[in-house]
């Protein structure tokens, strides 16, 4: 059976609702972030050496990395499923797969960072420089960055249903995360209306709901 270490508040909840979508016989090992640091608990190195989520086991295997788990659980339990109908869908699915954690998550990443350093505390002399630097950074490269980005994503929504057309694939479920955090930051506005349709349509899968009911507290949905 599919094991799934899942952190609240993680990536680890696209393969909840992917493990639901596929119906995948699977059981839940849970781990909660530290109150203070946010971080994943030591236990999870345990399982595995980076002590990150998610994770899977199934059987003697082992899996780590958002994509390689969804590939790996459609390519074994799809049967067909959330695969791509041809080639343009399946050049599509493979772009935004590698994508959301390449291109998208770095700047999401980098702005939860420099949104922080401006509010961490510090010696009241550095504060001016330390929000000096996260206010530059964020002017001239993250949130130009940012926002380029998410009009991209807002204008394939305008003309695809799911991120490889027609279809929900493999593609959707590794993109849910970082549109989700965007949502739940408010970085989807009056600009951003088929994206936001979109993390609503996903919302309101059934698979999803069901995902959400198994996997706890997730303050992105």
């Amino acid at each position: 059976m599919v094991i799934l270490h899942h952190l609240n508040n993680s990536r680890s909840q696209r393969i909840l609702w992917l493990l639901e979508e596929l119906e995948i016989p699977y059981e839940i090992k849970r781990y909660q972030r530290d109150a203070t640091t946010n971080l994943a608990p030591a236990e999870l190195r345990a399982v595995h050496p980076l002590g990150k989520s998610p994770v899977i086991t199934d059987g003697e295997v082992t899996i780590a990395e958002s994509g390689a788990i969804i590939e790996y659980l459609v390519e074994r339990y799809g049967q067909g499923r959330l695969q791509p109908a041809d080639e343009s869908e399946r050049l599509q699915c493979r772009y935004w797969m590698h994508y959301a954690e390449g291109t998208l998550m770095p700047f999401m990443v980098m702005k939860l960072v420099f949104d922080r350093m401006t509010k961490a505390p510090m010696p009241f002399f550095i504060k001016p420089v330390a929000r000096m630097i996260a206010g530059k950074a964020m002017a001239n490269y993250i949130g130009p960055n940012l926002a380029s980005n998410m009009t991209f994503i807002e204008q394939h929504l305008a003309s695809n249903r799911w991120f490889a057309g027609d279809n929900l694939t493999m593609a959707d479920f590794q993109m849910s995360f970082p549109l989700e955090a965007s949502a739940s930051r408010g970085a989807l506005t009056e600009a951003h209306q088929h994206t936001a349709a979109w993390v609503a349509k996903v919302h309101a899968r059934p698979a999803y709901q069901r995902a959400l009911q198994a996997g706890g507290e997730y303050d992105y949905a």
